[in-house]
């Protein structure tokens, strides 16, 4: 059985990028596109769907599933 407690906080992971950027939650906002106050929730998830994350790794030009492969035992 896996150990999902080490799974990344993939919300956390945009937040952090998107400041890494130096871009703004009005800016994502924007690309996605949908309210300002949807980012934020995005922000606040462990865990995102996984069309919403290809869009995010796409906007960001980041691949977030990176987070969860290079957890996989080989």
């Amino acid at each position: 059985m896996p150990n999902y407690s080490k799974l990344p906080h993939i919300g956390k992971l945009v937040r952090q990028t998107l400041k890494d950027q130096g871009r703004s939650v009005t800016w994502l906002a924007a690309q996605i596109p949908c309210d300002r106050s949807n980012i934020y929730k995005i922000f606040s998830k462990r865990t995102l769907p996984t069309d919403l994350l290809f869009a995010l790794s796409e906007i960001l030009g980041v691949d977030f599933f990176r987070a969860y492969s290079s957890l996989l035992k080989k």
